[in-house]
């Protein structure tokens, strides 16, 4: 068939509570993630061999077995027991590599839902979500995206209801030589925090029916004012890397913004604003500071689907 081309957007953390230690040595969270119209774009087509071959515009990203969109091929051809089957994968990253934005997560979520329609599997988002998960923890968000409640290792989706984010935007930082290593955010919490773990199931629920019913998503429905974000990486990760600590100062010092917060494990920071101008106008106000510090700057506005097939004839 002909090239299948998918969009991946990005996705930041509008809470990150780390409850525990799982069984199964991972953390046990409960998150809001949300997407963002940041996005990396996927060109696909079949090969005439049994190839899996990846390329792309980012001279920095990897593009052997260890990228999830070749893991994700390979997975998926496997799972159908159809090893004949070859694609050639395009990539177009605009996501910083590293930044805590789920971009590598969104971009294997992607390869799923382009290679079952380009290999004509028929398999539907409910039975990729399996693989996803398999895959990566991020990964079954990035298929879904919008507004979602995540528990367990970020795997376990709950849609936000009326969780209003059309109109809401964000202006996003992230300094370029700034890097930090996710296993050593989670370590380095479990070092500082580990005696306030929770571990136990009855527990965990508890901390997730108080975020169900708590100010976050009231404020996210539009009832009430965004409370202080939560994400517990950050408070580990903001006393060790300066870029981290300078930008959330920058992104505090504009007027209008809703919220400041870290995503993920980092280093990206982001403020949330009532819509797509109000966070332009603050980017404006930052630009001598962002270009003095190094900083590099997006304004995207939040989004309500996660990855997507791209109509024919749009651009990449």
């Amino acid at each position: 068939m002909a090239d299948v081309t998918v969009r991946a957007p990005a996705k930041i953390n509008l809470h990150l509570e780390v409850l525990g230690l799982r069984p199964d040595g991972f953390h046990e969270l409960a998150m809001v993630m949300q997407s963002i119209d940041l996005s990396d774009t996927l060109v696909l087509r079949t090969t005439a061999d049994a190839g899996i071959r990846l390329r792309s515009d980012s001279q920095e990203l990897p593009t052997d077995g260890s990228n999830l969109i070749v893991k994700a091929a390979q997975r998926l051809r496997d799972r159908v027991g159809l090893p004949e089957l070859g694609m050639e994968c395009t990539l177009h990253k605009r996501i910083p590599i590293g930044a805590g934005l789920a971009g590598g997560s969104s971009d294997g979520a992607a390869a799923l839902v382009g290679l079952d329609a380009l290999w004509g599997l028929g398999l539907g988002r409910e039975r990729l979500h399996g693989l996803a998960a398999e895959l990566g923890s991020d990964m079954p968000f990035c298929l879904e995206g919008g507004t979602q409640l995540c528990f367990g290792r970020g795997e376990r989706l709950e849609p936000v209801p009326h969780a209003g984010a059309a109109q809401r935007a964000v202006l996003l930082l992230k300094h370029p030589a700034a890097s930090v290593s996710t296993p050593w955010a989670y370590a380095r919490c479990r070092d500082l925090r580990g005696d306030f773990y929770l571990d136990n199931e009855a527990d965990f629920e508890q901390r997730r029916l108080a975020l169900r019913q708590g100010p976050l998503l009231k404020a996210l429905a539009g009832s009430a004012l965004l409370p202080p974000l939560r994400n517990d990486l950050q408070a580990v990760v903001a006393p060790e890397v300066e870029s981290v600590r300078l930008g959330l100062d920058l992104l505090r010092s504009q007027p209008g913004s809703l919220a400041v917060a870290m995503s993920g494990s980092g280093p990206s920071l982001y403020a949330l604003f009532p819509d797509l101008a109000a966070a332009e106008a603050a980017r404006r106000g930052l630009e001598q500071e962002l270009v003095e510090l190094g900083f590099e700057a997006w304004c995207c506005r939040c989004g309500g689907s996660g990855v997507s097939l791209v109509a024919d004839g749009s651009p990449p």
